[in-house]
């Protein structure tokens, strides 16, 4: 490694993409050498060369999200720790280069990176939303509106249910609003949901169903407790039920077992306890 690339600045992220792109492209021959000393002794050296001469493609990669609003230097970061992980897995004997191998790891550490700070309340949670989410936004510079048919054909594009597309297409055209606003002349700005979501934590008839609902779950955890032996029922209350929580330690020299024994016989009363309850 030479010393012109032994270093990176870290102010400036123009030269930080200038820099790598100085970086020489590595052979098939240097690559499968390099990738095999990192296999078969560990060689951080061979390891560090491998990431350098990729970083362009992360760059290239990462410059494909721009449309997100997210900082090109952090879409960087995590395509360059997507690339990372690609290199401690790539076999030199699969046949394929190590691009064409780390383009999913990149992908997928800048996808989560997006999906955690696009919005302040994520709108992508499910596999399938989260498909939806990356190709959702092609499919409307495509089609420009949703009809009936056009939905359908989404859905079957990619898999998921026809409600899933539409869900995700109002998750998409909203922006996130703050609960209190902010202040504004405009008038025809959208209300504040403080201004019109009810308070209802005093309202008496909701203190009073929380209160009868509580008291009613408590009822059935109760009895579906009198279903376990004497010693199953001890260990969940001394562990859950009492203000003081025994450890488990503790139990086990009260019951003259080990502490792993506790904690199994915790674990069978609490699938029980739950197994009564879903009924």
């Amino acid at each position: 490694m030479t010393n012109e690339i032994a270093w990176f600045p870290t102010g400036n992220i123009e030269s930080y993409i200038s820099l790598a792109y100085q970086i020489p492209v590595l052979t098939a021959d240097e690559e499968r050498e390099l990738a095999i000393r990192l296999r078969d002794h560990d060689d951080k050296e061979a390891a560090r060369r491998l990431v350098l001469s990729h970083l362009r493609f992360v760059i290239r990669i990462a410059r494909g999200y721009l449309g997100y609003g997210l900082p090109l230097q952090d879409l960087i970061q995590e395509g360059s720790v997507g690339l990372m992980k690609a290199v401690q897995r790539f076999n030199p004997e699969m046949g394929v280069r190590l691009v064409s191998f780390a383009v999913h790891w990149i992908r997928a550490e800048i996808h989560e990176y997006i999906l955690r700070n696009w919005r302040i309340v994520k709108v992508a949670t499910t596999k399938a939303q989260r498909k939806l989410f990356f190709n959702l936004r092609s499919a409307k510079k495509r089609l420009g509106w949703f009809s009936h048919e056009e939905v359908q054909g989404v859905a079957e594009e990619l898999g998921v249910k026809p409600e899933t597309v539409l869900e995700m297409e109002s998750r998409l055209s909203n922006q996130d609003l703050s609960f209190d606003g902010v202040d504004n002349d405009d008038e025809e700005a959208p209300s504040a949901p403080a201004t019109y979501l009810p308070d209802m934590r005093m309202e008496p008839a909701t203190a009073l169903e929380q209160q009868d609902s509580l008291m009613y779950q408590r009822e059935r955890l109760y009895q579906a407790m009198e279903g376990l032996d004497a010693r199953s029922k001890t260990i969940l209350q001394e562990r859950w039920l009492s203000e003081r929580k025994q450890t488990l330690h503790e139990l086990a020299q009260q019951f003259g077992v080990s502490a792993e024994r506790i904690r199994q016989i915790e674990k069978n009363a609490m699938k029980k306890l739950r197994a009564q309850l879903e009924n």
